[in-house]
């Protein structure tokens, strides 16, 4: 392993790996909740919402969150690209 990496990117690069890894457990888990709801449940009279969609929205509301974090975009290259736009548009036009 390298020790001469940029943080930053080692950074992303584990919050993208733990998203993914996060988004099979995801898939995995309702997979089988949705097998037991079905064998557990009286499906032909069944009324409502069933039970393995709360754990899907709010497992899934976490993974929308962090999908952000690892590919929107952080605050600090926000920043970064922002200070960069005004320091071009300084040098464009220097007063």
């Amino acid at each position: 392993m390298s020790t001469n990496r940029d943080e930053q990117l080692w950074k992303l690069a584990k919050q993208r790996a733990n998203f993914q890894r996060n988004l099979v457990y995801y898939f995995v888990v309702n997979t089988f909740l949705w097998i037991i709801w079905w064998f557990t449940s009286n499906t032909k009279n069944f009324q409502g919402i069933p039970w393995p969609c709360w754990v899907m929205l709010g497992w899934g509301l976490g993974l929308v969150f962090q999908y952000f974090a690892a590919y929107g975009g952080s605050k600090e290259s926000l920043t970064d690209k922002e200070y960069e736009k005004l320091k071009k548009e300084k040098e464009e036009n220097p007063q």
